[in-house]
């Protein structure tokens, strides 16, 4: 298989076993919540009031608590990111706390920002130590099934999908498919380019799951592993920023998703769908002003002037 053209993901079958499922939240409440056919929530409340006074699960928590607990990995710029010039709880920046910060000022509740590794951010909902997710994620059906999703609140400007990363000097060792069978591979552990490349690479030495992003490129400059699946966009910027020409993505190799696929969503527990419609209006809120994307770029700035 030539490695010169693009690949295109057909997941549907995934999404087989995920139908549309209706829930109600209190007894006193005749409204539903409903996710849609992908198995995400598309629909929104309205918030003009706050929190509504029928709220139960987890925002009715949220409510008596007067708290919004986050769970983040600080490591993603320009989405989240630690500004070192900062101290407590302001060191946490970035256009995703941007709209976590929204979020709980529409709620009329203090945020709490909750660090941890990228691959205990979801199950930090099932513990109950955070409310919702925000850390960059991308939809995938496996999340979409164990937790709730919102919405996409970013999406890539160019669409670019996922792909291969290799070192240049590599680049004649991967004419096709099969040349990575004898080669160790990576991603980021939890992300959807581990899901990706599980599912489409038939062969490899090993397969080495990696915290962080950067921990996959310092990997690679290091001569670790021989390849890596990523976000081309992230990819793309990281090899910019750093003026890298030791790094590269394979020429034409590319996983393009589906529509649904694509923007990066809030995830709370199994169940809180309700939870999830007050965060969908705070997210229609700012695509509709444009704000998300001045978030994205003020935070972009502000990254590289930290060097970042």
């Amino acid at each position: 298989m030539n490695l010169k053209r693009f690949f295109i993901i057909n997941l549907i079958g995934l999404l087989l076993a995920i139908g549309t499922t209706t829930e109600l939240f209190a007894q006193e409440s005749t409204e539903q919540y409903v996710r849609n056919e992908w198995n995400f929530i598309d629909r929104s409340m309205d918030i003009s009031h706050g929190i509504p006074e029928d709220a139960a699960g987890v925002l009715g928590r949220i409510r008596d608590r007067r708290t919004l607990r986050i769970a983040t990995e600080p490591y993603f710029p320009p989405q989240e990111f630690i500004d070192p010039t900062k101290v407590g709880s302001k060191r946490f920046v970035g256009s995703d706390i941007d709209l976590a910060q929204l979020i709980a000022d529409r709620m009329g509740v203090t945020l709490e920002i909750v660090p941890m590794e990228f691959s205990e951010v979801l199950s930090s909902l099932d513990e109950n130590t955070c409310d919702l997710a925000i850390s960059a994620l991308s939809f995938v059906p496996s999340r979409a099934a164990a937790y709730e999703m919102s919405k996409g609140y970013y999406f890539s400007v160019n669409n670019s999908g996922n792909g291969i990363l290799i070192r240049s000097e590599d680049q004649d060792k991967f004419q096709s498919i099969e040349d990575f069978s004898d080669k160790v591979i990576a991603a980021q552990r939890g992300s959807l380019q581990e899901s990706l490349m599980a599912e489409n690479f038939p062969g490899y030495k090993e397969f080495i799951r990696f915290r962080s992003t950067q921990e996959v490129y310092t990997a690679l400059e290091d001569g670790k592993i021989d390849a890596a699946m990523v976000d081309i966009e992230t990819a793309e910027n990281y090899i910019e920023k750093e003026g890298s020409v030791q790094l590269m993505l394979l020429p034409d190799f590319q996983f393009q998703l589906e529509d649904y696929y694509q923007g990066d969503r809030i995830a709370a527990k199994k169940g809180q769908l309700q939870l999830i419609y007050f965060v969908n209006a705070v997210i229609d809120e700012v695509l509709e002003s444009g704000q998300y994307m001045e978030w994205y770029k003020e935070a972009e700035d502000l990254a590289q002037s930290l060097g970042l």
